[in-house]
This record gives C-alpha cells, structure tokens and sequence, in this order.
C-alpha cells in the first residue's frame, strides 16, 4: 500500500518535471506573441475614464478567461480529430487582425477626411457612456480571443508529441500566464497617472523625489499609451502576417533573403489593405443597393 502511495508521488513528480520543460519551450515559443498580446490590449483597455479603468479591465480580463475555456477544450479536440480546422481558424483570425491593423494605419495616414469643425464637448447620458464603453470591451474581448487562439495553438505545437496530460497541463498554464501576465501589467500601464499623483501627494515637501517620480509618471502616461497604440497597431499586422507565413504553403521560400520580421509585416498590411478595401466596396455596393 505504501509502495503504491509513493509510486504515486514518484509519478506526479516526473509529470510535473515534464510540465516545468515543456512549459519554459512553449513559453520561450510564444513570448513574442505574448508581448504583442501586451501592446493590443494596453492599448484596447486605454481611453477609459480613471474611475472606470480597473473595472473595464476586469470586465475584459473575465472576457478573456472565458476565452480560454471556449478555445482550450476546443483546441484540444481539433488537434484530435481535425488538424487542418487549425489551420483555417487561424487563417480566418489573421484576416481579422490585418483588418483591424490595416484600419488602423487607415486612419493615421488619413485622419481628416470630412470637414474639419470645431471640436465639441458632447454631452452623454449614463446609458450611452455604458453603452460605449460595453463595445470598447466587445472588440477587446474579440481581439483577445483571436490572439488567444494563436497563442494556445502555437503552445499546443510545441508540446503535440507528448502525452495528452502533460499537453492540458502545459498549454492551460501558459494560457493562464497569458491572461493574468499580460492583463497585471497592462492595469499597472493604465494605472500609472494614479500612482504618481499620489506620490505628488505624499508629502508637503515641493519639488522632492516622490514629487520628480510622480510628475515623471503623470506626464509619462499618454507617451506610453500612444507609443503602445502604434507598437499594438504594428503588432497586429506582424501576428495576422505571421499567420500567414507559416501556414500557408505559398509563402514557403518565396522570400528568403528578406528579413522574416519585415515579410511578416509586409504580408499583413497587404493582407490588411486588401480586405479593408473589400469590405468599404462591400459596404458602398449595400449602401447603393438599399438605397
């Protein structure tokens, strides 16, 4: 009875040691998409109101966990029983994404195509404040679902060869360090006005070094949330090209010379444009046709 107890134990400690392996592989594996995950989501949980920022993140954060239970079971029974509907979920992401980044790259490049008019104080009421801010969390949380597929799907890659438990086990932590990991930091980011001007506030002492630490944070803040809109806008067209690099067979060896950075780059904002221009000659055919 003893023996078979600690047999147990003998067994649970290998599983565990395979876990820790396999866990800092797919980890190193998916750090690049976790940072971009990082740089989307910073910047899709930004803009809100500071009494609302920490429950709009934890509305996105619960979102997000929610689809990770949608998409590792998932995730699990395709690589079973259909493999290649891997594929074409990734494939059809990675329009979204190079979409939403070829949009994005849109609006900067042509910011004012209307008149311009003097800017107005639009008054809301409660509903409509809601009412927009519950959208703002639908595209975080869809977004966050996209990238999320990715991440799991390249962690289930590196771990495809090892027993269906170390598999689960694996790829559930990294999907919770994706979560937790990536939506900490980015409270911290959208905290930082907060934390300085209670440093400023720390004492009445002028121009001390809580007050310089704090003045430094408040005055870093929109730097850092409009670097990270241009670093998640960038992010996006490198993940949805990425996508297609390396699972459509027609760009295998097509550009080898270039640098893998800048073809995945190039081939989301063609991708981006292409489908961006699809859909605005999609929505003026409708426009016409219901007119």
């Amino acid at each position: 009875m003893a023996s078979g107890f600690f047999a147990l134990l003998d067994d649970i400690a290998a599983l565990m040691d395979d876990v820790a392996v396999m866990g800092k592989v797919a980890g190193k594996k998916t750090a690049g998409l976790l940072g971009d995950d990082l740089a989307v989501n910073a910047e899709k949980a930004s803009g809100f109101m500071s009494a609302r920022e920490l429950p709009v993140l934890w509305a996105i954060t619960k979102g997000s966990f929610l689809n990770k239970l949608i998409i590792l079971p998932a995730a699990f029974l395709l690589s079973g029983f259909l493999p290649s509907a891997i594929t074409v979920i990734l494939i059809i992401g990675g329009l979204y994404l190079a979409y939403e980044g070829a949009e994005k790259v849109h609006e900067y490049l042509f910011p004012h195509l209307h008149k311009k008019e003097k800017p107005k104080l639009e008054e809301l009421s409660e509903e409509e404040v809601l009412s927009r801010e519950k959208e703002k969390i639908k595209s975080a949380i869809l977004t966050d679902f996209i990238l999320s597929v990715e991440i799991v799907i390249i962690a289930l890659g590196t771990v495809g060869q090892e027993p269906l438990l170390t598999q689960i086990l694996v790829v559930t932590l990294i999907a919770i360090i994706a979560t937790v990991g990536v939506y900490g930091i980015v409270a911290l980011i959208v905290r930082m006005d907060e934390f300085g001007a209670k440093l400023i506030n720390l004492n009445e002492e002028e121009n001390s070094f809580s007050d310089k630490i704090g003045r430094f944070l408040v005055s870093a803040l929109p730097k850092v949330i409009k670097s990270l809109s241009i670093i998640g806008t960038i992010a996006l067209l490198l993940v949805s090209g990425g996508i297609f690099v390396h699972n459509l067979d027609f760009f295998h060896g097509l550009f080898e010379n270039i640098p893998g950075i800048i073809v995945e780059f190039l081939t989301g904002l063609v991708v981006g444009f292409v489908v961006f221009g699809l859909i605005k000659l999609g929505i003026i055919i409708w426009k016409k046709f219901k007119n």
